[in-house]
């Protein structure tokens, strides 16, 4: 019986077309993301480049001229400010931070105020109670009675 399972194995494993698949994992393309630094280098080459010469430099750094052209067309239009690299997302509003401070501060002076409500409650019944039980109400600690 283990020899006929063998069999069928190997003859599975014959028939063209049938070959496992390669289990390593192909890495997916990321985009490439140049710093503000990059950039003006190689802005600063592209300039000091003869025209022929320019193919070259874009083949070694590995960018397209439309690369060359939005970079140019950025530092002329608001000098290297639009070659800094900007956080995606919202931006923060320090006005709505400070807001959402004092808020907090307001909610906290309330919830202590609450609880120096309930401890003076609970001292006036505590003196209260010591009144009714005839005990010593004096705040500083008695010798012995």
């Amino acid at each position: 019986m283990h020899n006929r399972k063998q069999q069928i194995s190997n003859s599975i494993n014959n028939i063209p077309g049938n070959e496992r698949p390669d289990p390593e994992a192909v890495p997916t393309a990321k985009r490439r993301s140049f710093s503000k630094a990059e950039k003006l280098r190689i802005l600063a080459a592209a300039d000091a480049c003869v025209p022929g010469d320019i193919g070259a430099l874009l083949r070694r750094e590995g960018i397209y001229s439309s690369h060359l052209a939005t970079w140019r067309k950025q530092r002329q239009l608001a000098g290297e400010a639009l070659l800094v690299e900007r956080k995606r997302g919202p931006k923060v509003n320090p006005g709505a931070a400070q807001d959402r401070l004092v808020l907090e501060l307001k909610n906290e002076v309330a919830r202590l105020r609450d609880k120096l409500a309930k401890a003076d409650l609970i001292i006036d019944v505590q003196k209260k109670l010591s009144i009714l039980l005839g005990l010593s109400t004096s705040d500083t600690p008695g010798g012995p009675k």
